[in-house]
C-alpha cells in the first residue's frame, strides 16, 4: 500500500494491531483465533517434527494430505477429485489465490469480477496479474448482490469471476439463485470461476454449497480453501486448490516459483484434521454461532446497528447511531475510548465506493468467550 508521498505505508490492519498493542486494547480487528485447534491435529504435527518430516514436501503436497482433501470434498459435497490430478496443496489460501490469478489471467485485456467489499488481497493479486478489477456491490443490510448488477459486470472480457463464500468481511452467504447465475454467466461468456471457501465449515444455518457442485460448474471452477479457519491454525498456512486437472496444473506451474512447497510437518496434521468426525465440524460452527450472538448483543447494547452474520468470523456494525461519520476515524479512536480494536469496512472497498460504507465497522468473533464478553462490556461505555 502506498501513502500520499508514494512511499510504502502500513495497511489499516497493521495500524490497528499496533494500536491494540500500544493501548492494551482487546483486538477484535484481526481475524485469527486466540485458542489452539484440536489436540489430534497439534499432536500429529509434533510427532511429524520428531519423526523428521522437516524437509521440502512434494510440490503438489504430501500424498496423505492430497488424499484427505479429496476425501473431504467427497464426504461433504459429493465431489470426486483425483488426489493426484485435481488437488494442489498451497501455502495458505492467499498463495492459492495469487498463483491461480497469475496462472489463469492473460493480461490487461482481461477482467476479474469480484463482490465488493472484498478481502484486501483480491485487489492486490488482480493488480499483480495485470487484469482489470470489476466490482459488484454488496449493499447493507443483507449484503446480497443485485443480479442485475452482476449481469452488468460480467461480459466477454471477463476472465474470472472470483467468489468468496462465506464472505469476508460481511459474513454473508450466497443464495442458490446467485450461485446459479454465476455459473450461467460464466458459461455464457466462457469465463472461469475461482472460489474462496476458507469459511466453508463456519456457516450458521445449513450446510455450505460449493459452486463446483452445480451442473456445468466443475469444468470451469478452481476451488480454494485452507485449514487455518477450520482448525484454528492460521499461522500454519496450509491451503489447497481443487479443480480440473488442466487448471490445477496451470496453478502448480506458477506456485512452484512462489513457495514451491512448505509446511511439511503441518501437512499430515491437517490430513488428520480433515478426517475428524462430523461432530467436530458441526461443533465449531455451533461454538462460533454462540460467540457471534454474544458479540452482536454487546454491540446492540452499545448503540450499534448490527447486520447478523450468516457465516465466517465476522460481524458488521453501523456506528452512525453513535455519531460516527467516518469508520476509519471511529476505529482509530476506539482503543483509547473503550479499549477495543475493530476494522473500518472502508478498508475492503475501492476508493470510489467508500462513501457507501462510510460508517460500517467489522468485528471478529473468533476469540475466547470471556474475551468477547469483556469487549462487549467495554463497548457498552459508548452508549
Amino acid at each position: 500500500m502506498l501513502g500520499e508521498d508514494g512511499r510504502s505505508a502500513p495497511t489499516i490492519f497493521a495500524e490497528m494491531s499496533a494500536l491494540a498493542v500500544r493501548t492494551g486494547a482487546i483486538n477484535l480487528g484481526q481475524g485469527f483465533p486466540d485458542e489452539d485447534g484440536p489436540a489430534i491435529v497439534l499432536e500429529t504435527a509434533r510427532r511429524a517434527i520428531a519423526d523428521g518430516v522437516n524437509q521440502y514436501p512434494p510440490g503438489r503436497g504430501i500424498p496423505e494430505l492430497c488424499e484427505a482433501i479429496a476425501e473431504h470434498q467427497h464426504r461433504f459435497y459429493g465431489l470426486r477429485p483425483d488426489p493426484q490430478r485435481n488437488v494442489l496443496v498451497t501455502a495458505g489460501a492467499t498463495e492459492a489465490l495469487a498463483a491461480t490469478l497469475l496462472a489463469l489471467v492473460d493480461g490487461p485485456d482481461d477482467e476479474v469480477v469480484v463482490f465488493e467489499p472484498y478481502y484486501d488481497a483480491y485487489a492486490a493479486c488482480v493488480a499483480l496479474s495485470g487484469a482489470r478489477l470489476v466490482t459488484v456491490p454488496l449493499r447493507p443490510p443483507a449484503f446480497a448482490p443485485d443480479l442485475d448488477d452482476l449481469r452488468a459486470a460480467v461480459g466477454d472480457r471477463t476472465r474470472l469471476i472470483l467468489v468468496n463464500d462465506p464472505h469476508n468481511p460481511t459474513g454473508a452467504v450466497l443464495d442458490a439463485a446467485t450461485r446459479a447465475e454465476i455459473v450461467r454467466l460464466a458459461e455464457r461468456h466462457d469465463a472461469l470461476i475461482v472460489t474462496d471457501e476458507v469459511y466453508e465449515h463456519l456457516i450458521f444455518d445449513g450446510p455450505h454449497t460449493p459452486i463446483a457442485t452445480l451442473p456445468g460448474a466443475w469444468e470451469r471452477t478452481v476451488s480454494i480453501s485452507s485449514a487455518g479457519k477450520t482448525f484454528s491454525t492460521t499461522g500454519w498456512k496450509i491451503g489447497w486448490v481443487t479443480g480440473p486437472a488442466d487448471l490445477v496444473d496451470a496453478v502448480l506451474a506458477v506456485k512452484q516459483f512462489l513457495t514451491y512447497a512448505g509446511g511439511a510437518p503441518f501437512q499430515p496434521a491437517i490430513a488428520a484434521g480433515l478426517r475428524l468426525p462430523d461432530a467436530f465440524f458441526t461443533g465449531i460452527a455451533d461454538t462460533l454461532r454462540a460467540k457471534r450472538d454474544l458479540l452482536a448483543d454487546g454491540l446492540r447494547d452499545a448503540g450499534f446497528a448490527v447486520s447478523p452474520a450468516a457465516g465466517s468470523y465476522f460481524t458488521l456494525a453501523d456506528a452512525a447511531g453513535l455519531g460516527a461519520r467516518d469508520a476509519a476515524d471511529f476505529c482509530r479512536a476506539l482503543p483509547e475510548r473503550v479499549g477495543v480494536v475493530a476494522i473500518p469496512l472502508t478498508a475492503f472497498v475501492t476508493a470510489a465506493h467508500r462513501r457507501d460504507y462510510a460508517t460500517l465497522v467489522r468485528f471478529a468473533a473468533c476469540k475466547r468467550v470471556e474475551v468477547i464478553a469483556e469487549a462487549a462490556r467495554r463497548l457498552r461505555a459508548l452508549a
